[in-house]
């Protein structure tokens, strides 16, 4: 028995060699040739932005968006036609690819866009623009094109080559590292849960029919945070798979589950990342399909079954020491260096909620005790659109309170890569009613707080003049005393020095494009924290006076484990 087996493998592998040696057909070779030049397209960066990122990278103080930007890059060739995807409009200067001077009239391009697709719900409140989930594939389809276009003049110049055996292995590497660092940049975001992060006091307060579908689903893993991780790991596994021949289609196979699931979830919720999400998908069938055949016949058929590729010589000195070299440095990179920042990110500068602590005296949740306007009290009305019905101090410099009076809706998924405390949006994005969230500069010694609105978007939907969001022209802003400065200190370096990097003193020097926000500016007054006093001028201008009484507030969901920064 043993001897027939023996003699039906030689058989298979002989079968093997023989079919590899004869000619591909004409359809074979032309199909090759559209994939070939596709994932080649799909494959390699073609945006100037990430070439500035890789050279300009400081590898003695690394930022671990420095990496994770190498790593997740897909194509964006609708560009070349001047045509730009819309972006979330708190992104920080360093995420914007464009150049300066071109930049006022891209982003007035952007928000004439956004008006003339905004709609209004039945209470009048600004809705977010619909997005066409066709058109986001636009750049795929592109891609499509030129590989049509290519493979034609193609086969114009190459009509005698009877195959591509070579070729085909070349650019299965290609997709395996392209596919392998991008989804374990993805995974690492989960391995060290700071893409869905556990909720903030201010999302636990809110109503539940306030959440936008994708809101629903982010938290939804965000607050199992072992859960998020464990989908790290399923993605750092099948990344570091690819990375290796042998283990290269498991690896493949388990990429197109993991992500194929992801796509159908983000779909289902709107999430935002479907894109992204199915490109891996579309990576990871590539990667697997030229096996399928043979996992057919081997688990289906039950048929004896000797895998079967044509590879290069790697016996040449230069090629050996070439592959070991790249392979080495990018497990030394993505598993080495991406880890150690992944770490320091969560620990000390979580990229979704803001990194630096909130004045410690006044966090917690408050009752809205008084409330006084212009001298005038306002009595605990819940359809009031002025009083506050409640607020909460977050562990960070965020103050979110809640009226009767709808905005309009964030719709981003509050990520991106600003270091600035008010950019981080993760807090407000996704979320409608009256919950509102201000980002504080606290002058502790005379007791103030500076405070700006954090949802942009939000006043597009308030009055026309000055509630209406409209950039200006970056000038000196006077709003905080050079004095009040000096007690707040430098936010570029509140944060652990541990988390210090070279990308982040890059954006703190930048001067931020800035919005017109509506501001507060509060004096506090507490002994312990247990009762506060506000007193100032809110966003209207007009003179308040609040008095807060902390209270516990008892959750049904257990604290997290797993804590996301350093407070």
């Amino acid at each position: 028995m043993s001897e027939l087996k023996l003699q039906d493998i030689e058989n298979e592998s002989t079968a093997q060699q023989v079919a590899a040696k004869k000619p591909w057909s004409w359809q074979k070779k032309f199909g090759f040739r559209v994939l070939f030049i596709f994932f080649l397209a799909m494959s390699i960066p073609f945006s100037a932005n990430w070439y500035k990122n890789v050279f300009t990278l400081d590898w003695s103080r690394p930022h671990y968006r420095d990496l994770y930007d190498i790593a997740r890059f897909q194509p964006s060739f609708l560009s070349f036609f001047g045509v730009q995807r819309p972006r979330d409009i708190t992104d920080s200067p360093s995420g914007d690819g464009t150049v300066k001077k071109d930049g006022a009239k891209r982003r007035k391009t952007e928000n004439d866009d956004v008006k003339k697709t905004e709609t209004k719900n039945e209470n009048g409140a600004a809705l977010p623009p619909k997005r066409s989930f066709l058109a986001d594939y636009a750049d795929w389809g592109i891609a499509l094109v030129f590989a049509l276009i290519g493979a034609l003049i193609w086969t114009v110049f190459d009509r005698k080559r009877k195959s591509y055996h070579i070729l085909y292995y070349w650019i299965r590497v290609v997709v395996r590292y392209r596919a392998g660092i991008g989804i374990i940049g993805f995974g690492f975001t989960k391995l060290f849960p700071t893409q869905m992060p556990y909720p903030s006091l201010g999302l636990l307060n809110s109503n539940f029919g306030d959440f936008t579908a994708q809101k629903i689903y982010w938290l939804s893993v965000g607050v199992v945070p072992w859960y998020q991780v464990f989908g790290g790991v399923v993605e750092i596994v099948a990344g570091a798979m690819l990375f290796f021949r042998k283990t290269s289609t498991f690896g493949a196979i388990l990429l197109a589950a993991a992500l194929g699931d992801i796509t159908f979830v983000n779909y289902a919720y709107d999430g935002g990342v479907h894109v992204y999400a199915f490109y891996f998908v579309l990576l990871g069938l590539f990667i697997a399909a030229d096996d399928f055949p043979k996992l057919y016949n081997l688990l289906i058929l039950e048929r004896y079954t000797v895998p079967f590729r044509i590879y290069p010589d790697f016996k040449k000195p230069w090629l050996k020491y070439t592959r070991i070299t790249l392979k080495v440095l990018t497990f030394v990179i993505f598993f080495g260096v991406l880890t150690y920042t992944e770490v320091i990110n969560f620990k000390y500068d979580p990229y979704k909620q803001p990194a630096t602590a909130g004045v410690k005296k006044l966090r917690g949740n408050y009752h809205v005790t008084e409330f006084k306007i212009n001298g005038e009290v306002i009595p605990f009305n819940p359809l009031d659109s002025t009083r506050w019905q409640e607020a909460t101090f977050e562990n960070w410099t965020t103050l979110t309170f809640k009226i009767n009076r709808p905005v309009l809706i964030d719709p981003s998924n509050g990520g991106g890569s600003p270091m600035r405390d008010i950019q981080r949006t993760f807090e407000i994005s996704g979320v409608a009613g009256g919950q509102r969230a201000f980002h504080y500069y606290a002058d502790t010694v005379d007791k103030v707080l500076y405070l700006q609105d954090k949802n942009v978007m939000a006043l597009r939907g308030g009055r026309k003049g000055a509630d209406k969001a409209k950039e200006v022209t970056p000038k000196e802003d006077k709003w905080i005393s050079k004095t009040a400065w000096q007690h707040i200190g430098d936010e570029n370096k509140m944060i652990d020095k541990a988390a210090w990097s070279t990308r982040r003193d890059r954006e703190f020097a930048e001067k931020p494009r800035e919005v017109k926000r509506h501001r507060m500016v509060l004096k506090y007054d507490t002994t312990d924290g247990s009762r506060v006093i506000l007193s100032g001028i809110n966003e209207r201008k007009d003179s308040i006076y609040v008095v807060l009484d902390r209270y516990d507030r008892q959750y049904v969901l257990p604290k997290s484990t797993l804590n996301a920064g350093k407070y």
